[in-house]
């Protein structure tokens, strides 16, 4: 079977037991604070298990976009060294909520492997929970029971907490499991040694297939394991080891899922996957991690230097990285990878071949720079190893952990590439040095603010929450739950109520503001937040009678400006399209009161012409007064026949809102609140438009009154300007004189300068104390800034050959200090500028550096530059150029 005749069995046989086949949820995680990216196929239904939203069918299946590289899941430095941990993977899952439990999970389960998909039954392993009398848990004796009618008892393990309890997390649903491991080594060897013996201790050979999960608890946050009130089934199969399986391969990357990618690969690399292992090695990294990258990108998250932006910029240098050392590519070459890609998996997950440019213009800017800042990086490296073995042997040179984790955090240098490159020239790193630096920047990182969350109060075993923001800013709510949050030894409270009319942070939109009542008492609502599937409000305190009836208040100017700025939005989503093309789509948004900001795809700068035409568009369709048309509970395919645009990234259900604007202009999936008519809005005015990352353009704009404000300070702007001038008939006329005069000017007073710094260096040049060893000037000077400082400094090293200069000066009421030695000053080996400086740097309380023979410094303490003058001095008497101390 290929890799998606295997997918499609899976799917095909769980919808034949009545299960629903879901899409894969994005693999960039929102909503959910516990978590970066999805890391597990359960993901999605986080909010079933928790109890905070009911599942629209009991019985579901589907594929899973996962990625773990963060977190406990951290395998990133084993991917491509082995042959099995990878990044980005897909999980095959089925699960039962409320509805089948153990039985049906395990039967089914063996009837899968050994029937459709053929795997030998002698070569499966069943492990079940021990049990675990530190949480008062039993042997999950029910689970080896149904087994035990299925396989014979020695292929049945009993295996440890570790293994055969699963757990969410620190507190929330959790239950044995059952997995199903297989044994692929061949005859010879599962005669020579049983394949049970070598379950579960990290064989390549023998590996876990499907691990069936029976949640049945739920751990409080003080550890205690309580029941939960249905018990559900959540089931995984890494489908990569699955198709290792089933092809009867000895390594995931010998399947089809990968080698299309690795034949792309060694191709373009000019080499043979099989022949070294260093280069196998590289093509195997990259092959992996395109697959993360691309589909992060494509489900929204772009490389940044923070976050999860962080990570999948970090995955992405480790190919590149890879792929510079082994593979000898030094242009971008992951880009290259995008069609096969798209070709794969384009049919199952078509995010990423409707953005397969976009992603692949995304890729090759990141490769660009980081190749360049890989160089900087090997320099530097280069510029360490030379100052520490001048004068010593390659194998005591020891590079030291600062420069190693400043290689790391600046350049991207994983600590294996810089012990590479010490060791290909007979160094060492200093290992425990770089893990005490990175010890610190952890430590520093966990000082942040953490927020701490108890276990909710849970008044009223009710979890749906009723949004009644659209249609009013005001309800009569209780409190259904209650916890308690600590941020900072700050405490502060989360409430979810029954009925709401506060709008949750979602879609880039802001949460609402306001304040809650209970009798005369008034509590602000600071924020409100989605988490999972709740509506979370956030406010300092709760009532002293927490049953008591609330009366809720949305500040309702905030809500109208925010909603200028939302449906604002949509109206130069449609305008850029119209002006720019169809390939512009939303790449992310901030919706608040005093802005809005929009990201959307574009490869170029918008000229003034194009900006211009966009506002233009948006204040016509402001000024025809549109009404909203809202549509509720549309079938989202239904929503797809009417043009409504989608993004990419976002989950959506079965039903989805539709906001229209004209059915000819704008018609969007969204569930933000949104101005009745677009007269309401007033006035559009775009204030900036830059880059933010390859690819993706941002727009920040104001509305209304912000609008309003922002042309009138620019129109008092502009008379103030006239005034300046003495108002002239042509404002335009007049600045641009004004300019001219100034340009005319500067050139006089460089003219000046230069003759200035002409006599300058005839008076030092006339001032050199000459003798056999060398020609020394050490002076205090006067000029105007540090270049001019630079530019003296060579044209006196041209005039001397066995110069030895100290110049000192003040710019802008600031120290400077040049050393420059001429070249054959150089050739003994003991005068060396970048380290003179250093000493002469200390005088004025400053640092600096530079090369051999030329080195700058500045520093705070101008009243030290006539104690460098005279170090100066005493320096070339010490090394014999000068008979003056």
């Amino acid at each position: 079977m290929t890799a998606t005749e295997i997918r499609q069995h899976f799917l095909d046989f769980f919808k034949d037991k009545h299960h629903r086949i879901v899409p894969s949820a994005p693999l960039v995680i929102k909503g959910d604070p516990t978590l970066m990216f999805t890391n597990a196929g359960m993901n999605q239904f986080k909010d079933y298990f928790l109890g905070t939203a009911r599942p629209e069918w009991r019985r579901i299946a589907d594929t899973q976009k996962c990625l773990r590289v963060s977190g406990k899941h951290n395998d990133l430095e084993e991917v491509g060294i082995d042959t099995y941990h990878h990044t980005m993977f897909e999980m095959l899952g089925n699960w039962s909520f409320g509805d089948y439990f153990k039985k049906e999970a395990v039967e089914w389960a063996w009837e899968l492997l050994t029937n459709v998909y053929r795997l030998p039954a002698g070569q499966l392993y069943a492990t079940v929970f021990e049990g675990d009398p530190s949480d008062g848990l039993e042997a999950d004796d029910e689970a080896f029971a149904i087994w035990k009618a299925i396989v014979p008892e020695e292929r049945i393990l009993y295996g440890s907490k570790k293994d055969n309890f699963w757990e969410m997390g620190d507190s929330g649903p959790c239950g044995p499991c059952s997995e199903i491991h297989i044994d692929l080594r061949d005859e010879e060897e599962r005669r020579a040694v049983p394949g049970r013996s070598l379950v579960n201790t990290g064989h390549p050979l023998v590996i876990e297939i499907w691990n069936l999960v029976f949640i049945q608890f739920n751990r409080r946050a003080d550890g205690v394991l309580e029941n939960l009130p249905e018990r559900h089934v959540d089931t995984g199969m890494g489908f990569e080891r699955l198709v290792m399986a089933v092809q009867g391969k000895s390594s995931n990357y010998d399947t089809d899922v990968f080698q299309p990618l690795i034949s792309s690969i060694s191709r373009n690399a000019g080499m043979r996957y099989g022949e070294d292992e260093k280069a196998d090695i590289a093509i195997r990294v990259i092959a992996d991690h395109i697959r993360a990258v691309a589909f992060a990108v494509a489900d929204g998250q772009l490389p940044s230097n923070t976050g999860a932006g962080y990570v999948i910029r970090r995955i992405l240098r480790r190919a590149v990285r890879y792929g510079f050392t082994y593979l000898n590519f030094s242009e971008p070459f992951m880009q290259n990878l995008m069609p096969v890609l798209s070709e794969q998996l384009g049919s199952v997950f078509p995010e990423i071949r409707a953005q397969e440019d976009f992603v692949a213009r995304v890729i090759r800017e990141e490769e660009q720079a980081f190749l360049r800042t890989l160089e900087n990086g090997i320099r530097i490296f280069e510029e360490e190893y030379r100052e520490l073995s001048k004068g010593g042997k390659a194998e005591r040179i020891l590079i030291s952990g600062e420069t190693a984790f400043r290689l790391y955090d600046t350049f991207g240098f994983p600590i294996d590439l810089t012990v590479l490159l010490a060791r290909e020239k007979g160094a060492g790193v200093d290992l425990v040095g770089f893990e005490k630096a990175m010890a610190v920047q952890k430590s520093r990182s966990k000082g942040a603010a953490q927020k701490q969350t108890g276990d909710w109060v849970v008044l009223d075993p009710g979890t749906d929450t009723e949004f009644v923001g659209y249609e009013s800013l005001e309800c009569e709510a209780r409190i259904l739950r209650y916890r308690q949050t600590a941020d900072q030894k700050k405490m502060s409270y989360q409430v979810v109520l029954n009925r709401t009319p506060f709008y949750a942070e979602s879609g880039g939109q802001v949460g609402d503001t306001g304040f809650i009542r209970a009798g005369n008492d008034r509590i602000h609502i600071l924020n409100t937040v989605k988490e999972n599937e709740l509506t979370v409000h956030e406010l300092e305190r709760i009532p002293p009678d927490p049953i008591t009836e609330l009366h809720c208040s949305v500040d309702a100017d905030r809500r109208r400006k925010t909603e200028n700025n939302h449906s604002c939005t949509h109206l130069l989503h449609a305008a850029l399209r119209q002006v720019l093309g169809l390939h512009v789509q939303q790449k992310g948004s901030l919706v608040s009161p005093d802005i809005l900001r929009f990201d959307f795809s574009h490869f170029g700068k918008m000229t003034d012409e194009e900006i211009e035409a966009v506002e233009r568009i948006v204040n016509e369709r402001i000024r025809q007064d549109i009404p909203r048309l809202e549509q509720r509970q549309v079938p989202i395919e239904e929503a797809k026949a009417m043009g409504a645009m989608a993004l990419f990234g976002e989950k959506y259900g079965n039903t989805v809102r539709v906001i229209t604007f004209d059915t000819a202009f704008s018609v969007e999936l969204c569930g933000g609140t949104h101005v009745p008519s677009t007269g309401k809005i007033g006035f559009f005015k775009i204030i900036s438009e830059s880059s933010i990352a390859a690819g993706v353009r941002r727009i920040e704009a104001l509305t209304a009154r912000g609008a309003e404000q922002y042309v009138n300070e620019h129109f008092r702007l502009l008379d103030d300007i006239r005034q300046m001038v003495n108002n002239p008939k042509d404002l335009q006329i007049a600045v641009a004189q004004l300019v001219e005069d100034k340009s005319r000017l500067l050139r006089q007073i460089e003219q000046l300068q230069a003759e200035k710094q002409r006599q300058l260096r005839e008076d030092l040049a006339g001032r050199a104390l000459r003798g056999p060893a060398g020609d020394v000037i050490v002076a205090r000077v006067q000029l105007p800034t540090a270049d001019a400082l630079r530019k003296i400094s060579f044209e006196l090293k041209n005039q001397f050959e066995k110069l030895f200069m100290v110049l000192a000066a003040e710019v802008d009421g600031k120290p400077q200090i040049a050393v420059m030695i001429g070249e054959s000053l150089l050739k003994s080996g003991e005068l060396d500028a970048s380290k003179i400086i250093k000493d002469l740097a200390r005088e004025i309380q400053g640092g600096g550096g530079g090369q051999p023979f030329f080195a700058t410094a500045g520093g705070k303490d101008a009243g030290g530059l006539d104690r460098v003058v005279a170090k100066g001095l005493e320096l070339a008497h010490k090394y014999g150029l000068s008979d003056k101390g």
